[in-house]
């Protein structure tokens, strides 16, 4: 496929994974870099124009091109997933769906380009989205998991934002700081944790403290050892990544329906212990803050 045949199956959601596609993009990863970085600065340039459309087939080629400039460790494209991040309000949830809990915070690590302080900028600003800025947080501690960023430097910063950084509102940020936290061993702020909680800043409803004394039950080396497993990694396959969304067809038809691209409502929906934790640490609800 040529590359502007690429980006136009791209642009505009059709109701099927458009596999052929994403498989030329990754064959031709120099050629379309370029190409990808301008879809994001497209989409942020016209934001709040996208994110209105309700059409059947509404544009989407951001997503595909955040998913493969993370599978190509593209570290120019980070300042722009920040920007999207830096969006107010629900306006990365209207342009980026599930995205923004369950694949963002891998996005940002996969092209982390060295400037921490982008990341935190995120979390601690109280204009942005609440998920946005737990994912922000989670993907520190993805690059603690691969070696990039240590463990006491990120465990530090929490200690700030548990201190003193983090506005002592109840809002979801809590929830993924006290996750994040307990990823990376958290017996330097369990009192900090135990503060947020009596000052109702942790809603029991996602992780009860019990779980903060669970995990400090265990050897600190084992929890860290374990890391690997219990948080996902970088984008390595977009096609993996995405190929079995709920809103792709089974099979690809030339006349697909449209199904309706799943972005969140309003108001977070009821979480099954099956669904995808909210707090953006990739786990199953019963295995995370449930």
């Amino acid at each position: 496929m040529e590359i502007t045949d690429i980006v136009k199956t791209f642009e505009r959601y059709r109701g099927s994974f458009p596999r052929k596609a994403v498989e030329a993009a990754v064959e031709q990863r120099e050629a379309i870099t370029p190409e990808l970085l301008r879809i994001l600065e497209y989409t942020l340039a016209n934001a709040e124009e996208l994110a209105a459309e309700d059409r059947k087939d509404y544009y989407d080629g951001h997503v595909y091109a955040m998913y493969l400039l993370a599978q190509f460790r593209e570290t120019r494209a980070f300042p722009l997933v920040v920007r999207f991040c830096e969006l107010p309000g629900k306006l990365p949830e209207y342009l980026l769906g599930d995205t923004v809990t369950e694949g963002i915070y891998r996005i940002l690590a996969s092209t982390f380009d060295g400037d921490t302080e982008a990341l935190k900028r995120v979390v601690e600003n109280p204009a942005c989205n609440e998920y946005i800025r737990s994912a922000a947080l989670r993907a520190l501690v993805i690059l603690v998991r691969e070696g990039v960023k240590q463990r006491d430097e990120v465990m530090a910063y929490m200690q700030e934002l548990f201190r003193e950084k983090l506005e002592r509102v109840h809002t979801f940020v809590w929830c993924g700081l006290v996750d994040c936290a307990l990823s990376l061993y958290p017996e330097e702020v369990l009192e900090d944790i135990r503060q947020a909680y009596e000052e109702g800043l942790m809603d029991p409803f996602f992780m009860s403290f019990s779980k903060v004394t669970e995990v400090l039950a265990k050897d600190k080396e084992r929890v860290l050892a374990e890391l690997p497993s219990d948080v996902p990694g970088l984008i390595e396959d977009t096609i993996k990544e995405m190929e079995n969304w709920a809103c792709f067809d089974a099979k690809p038809s030339s006349t697909p329906t449209p199904v309706p691209q799943a972005r969140p409502a309003a108001t977070p929906p009821k979480v099954g212990r099956n669904d995808p934790c909210p707090c953006g640490s990739g786990k199953k609800y019963k295995k995370c803050c449930g």
